[in-house]
C-alpha cells in the first residue's frame, strides 16, 4: 500500500517548478512582442519589411556577441574582453580581408586560439575569468589600434553582397536570427555533447566521473565564443562598411545583458540560445524604439541618442524584476 501512495506536496512542488520554468522561458518572447507592439503603436509603418530591416540592422552582430558571451557563461565564467575582441576582428576584417585574405584568416584563427589558451589558463591555474579576460581586453584593444590607428578600411565584397541580399517576405536580420538561434540550440541543448559542454559549468563532478575532460569542454566552449566573436566582428564591418578599434566597445555589457534577458544565469549550464538571440533583439529594438517617440518639451521633439543606453537598461531591469516576481509567486 505504501508503494502506491503519492506525495501531494512533492507533486505540487514539481508542478510549481515546471510552471516557473515555463514562465521564465517565455519572458524574452513576451518582452519582444510587447516591444514590437509599442513601436507599432507609435509608428505602424515601422513594423514592415524595410522598417524591421532598418531597426535590426545591427542586431545580428549583437546577437552573435551575446551567443559568444553565453558560451562562456555556460562554463560558469564571464568574458570581459568580447567587445575589444570584436573590435580587433573588425579591424582585421576591414584592413586585410579584401586585400590579403589569407593573412586575415590566419589572424582571426589566432584570435580563437588565444581564447582557447585563456580557457586553459583559467581552469588549470584557477585564475578568475574576469581577471584573465579583463587583461585580454587591453590586449585586443592594443592590437586593434596597431592595425587600425584611425577609422577606415573597407568591407570585403562577399560581406557587402551577403548583407545586401533581400530574402522574400522576411527581412535578412530576422532570417539570420532564426538560423543562429536554432543552430546553437541544436548544438548545445539538443545534442549529447552539448550536455557535456554545459555540464562543465553546471556539474563538474558528474562530468568528471563520467570520464569526460572538463578542460577539453571548457576549451571547446571558449573556442565557440571566439568563433561567434569572429562572426560578430565580420558582420559588424559588413554593416558599417568600415572598421574602428572602438566600434564594439559597448558590446561587452550588451552581450551580458542580452544573455541575462534571454534566461542565462551566472550559474554554469543554465543558458538559452533562443532566449539569448531574443534578448539581443530586445536590446536593439529598445534603442531603436526611441527614434519613434515624440516628446514635445525636447528640442525638435526627438529623444537624444544618449538615452538609448538608458532604454536598454530599463528593459533589462524590467525583465529581471518580472523574473524575480515569477520565482516568488511560485514559491508560495
Amino acid at each position: 500500500m505504501r508503494a502506491e501512495l503519492t506525495n501531494p506536496a512533492g507533486e505540487g512542488t514539481a508542478v510549481n517548478l515546471s510552471r516557473q520554468r515555463a514562465l521564465r522561458s517565455a519572458l524574452p518572447a513576451v518582452s519582444l512582442v510587447l516591444l514590437l507592439l509599442l513601436i507599432w503603436a507609435f509608428n505602424p509603418r515601422a513594423i514592415s519589411y524595410f522598417g524591421l530591416n532598418l531597426m535590426l540592422n545591427l542586431a545580428i552582430p549583437i546577437a552573435l556577441a551575446t551567443i559568444a558571451q553565453m558560451c562562456v557563461m555556460a562554463t560558469n565564467e564571464l568574458d570581459l574582453s568580447i567587445g575589444a575582441f570584436i573590435g580587433y576582428v573588425a579591424c582585421v576584417t576591414g584592413t586585410f580581408m579584401a586585400s590579403q585574405p589569407a593573412l586575415a584568416v590566419l589572424m582571426l584563427a589566432a584570435g580563437i586560439l588565444v581564447y582557447m589558451l585563456a580557457a586553459a589558463v583559467i581552469y588549470m591555474r584557477a585564475i578568475p575569468s574576469i581577471v584573465v579576460t579583463l587583461g585580454l581586453s587591453f590586449f585586443w584593444g592594443g592590437l586593434a589600434l596597431l592595425i587600425r590607428p584611425t577609422p577606415g578600411g573597407r568591407a570585403p565584397e562577399f560581406l557587402t553582397k551577403f548583407l545586401s541580399w533581400q530574402p522574400p517576405l522576411v527581412p535578412l536580420p530576422v532570417v539570420l536570427s532564426l538560423v543562429l538561434a536554432l543552430s546553437v540550440h541544436l548544438l548545445l541543448m539538443s545534442s549529447s555533447y552539448g550536455t557535456i559542454l554545459r555540464g562543465s559549468g553546471g556539474n563538474e563532478r558528474a562530468i568528471g566521473r563520467a570520464g569526460w575532460s572538463i578542460l577539453k569542454a571548457k576549451v571547446t566552449m571558449f573556442a565557440l565564443a571566439g568563433f561567434f566573436g569572429v562572426l560578430s566582428g565580420m558582420l559588424l564591418v559588413g554593416v558599417s562598411s568600415s572598421a574602428d578599434a572602438t566600434m564594439a566597445s559597448g558590446y561587452t555589457l550588451l552581450s551580458i545583458a542580452g544573455a541575462v534577458i534571454g534566461g542565462a544565469e551566472f550559474v554554469g549550464g543554465r543558458i538559452s540560445p533562443i532566449g539569448a538571440v531574443i534578448g539581443a533583439l530586445v536590446l536593439q529594438l529598445a534603442s531603436s524604439a526611441l527614434n519613434f517617440l515624440q516628446v514635445p518639451f525636447l528640442p525638435g521633439g526627438r529623444i537624444p541618442q544618449e538615452w538609448q543606453v538608458g532604454a536598454q537598461g530599463f528593459f533589462l531591469i524590467l525583465i529581471l524584476a518580472a523574473r524575480v516576481l515569477i520565482s516568488r509567486s511560485n514559491s508560495k
